[in-house]
């Protein structure tokens, strides 16, 4: 799997991912001689270190430095968002650098090759699936359905109607194809669409279409693939354990 980023600072690395999910400041949080992390999360040096953003004194771009002087400086940095001081630690260190990346999809030990001249990220071992996820609407109420303990993705947890995108389908085909075998309802064209989300579950990305359809009403009949359903209030679906995003994406759809 390859994602898309720009290139902050120019070359290639290789390595283990070390992540963090918070905003990161050198200056405090990692020991410029060592490369010990002052949190206790681990040590950069060699690492391909994961934060959503940089933090803090300009001081931490000499922090960068000290690591690269001493040798225990990252294979390389990805960022969702690269601010000016660990940019600007990055290129006068020398090391490999891209952001606009979401690090959601990155996991501790991930085995990545970033290549920075390109703006890439390759993750070792994990696949992309396209998918479609769809919300009907009857009376301002959005059907929910049960997955079952045993099933192959997001066991256990409320979702909308959802499922693969096979060979040949365009996104559309296969949201009404995925309604009718799981739901036995008949539609025939959404009346929204939502941004294309992207959720990791293990070694597999779901890259996912959210439809929108409004119905008069509607009488689900479940395949086996669910255990039940519920008509739910979009408000409450955050007090629901639901496939992530579920609930950004319904409310994103139902703006005017």
């Amino acid at each position: 799997m390859i994602l898309s980023g720009r290139s902050i600072s120019p070359g290639k690395a290789k390595g283990e991912v070390l992540k963090l999910d918070e905003p990161f400041s050198f200056l405090g949080g990692v020991d410029g001689s060592t490369g010990e992390l002052n949190s206790g999360k681990g040590n950069v040096a060699g690492k391909v270190f994961v934060f959503p953003a940089g933090k803090g004194s300009t001081v931490g771009s000499y922090v960068m430095y000290d690591l690269a002087v001493h040798g225990k400086a990252p294979a390389a940095v990805i960022n969702n968002n690269a601010e000016t001081i660990v940019t600007t630690g990055a290129v006068i260190s020398s090391i490999p650098m891209v952001d606009r990346i979401d690090v959601s999809l990155l996991r501790d030990g991930d085995r990545v090759t970033v290549d920075a001249d390109a703006g890439t990220v390759e993750v070792e071992g994990v696949e992309i699936i396209e998918s479609v996820s769809s919300a009907i609407l009857v009376d301002g109420r959005v059907l929910m359905l049960k997955r079952p303990e045993n099933a192959r993705s997001f066991p256990g947890v409320w979702s909308l109607v959802a499922g693969k995108i096979e060979f040949g389908e365009s996104p559309v085909e296969a949201s009404v194809r995925e309604i009718m075998e799981e739901t036995g309802i008949d539609v025939h064209a959404p009346d929204r669409s939502g941004r294309v989300v992207t959720v990791r579950e293990k070694d597999t990305i779901w890259r996912v279409y959210p439809f929108l359809y409004r119905l008069k009403a509607a009488e689900p009949k479940l395949n086996h693939e669910n255990l039940g359903f519920e008509w739910v209030e979009p408000k409450d679906l955050p007090s629901r354990k639901t496939v992530k995003y579920t609930y950004e994406a319904v409310s994103a759809m139902l703006e005017p």
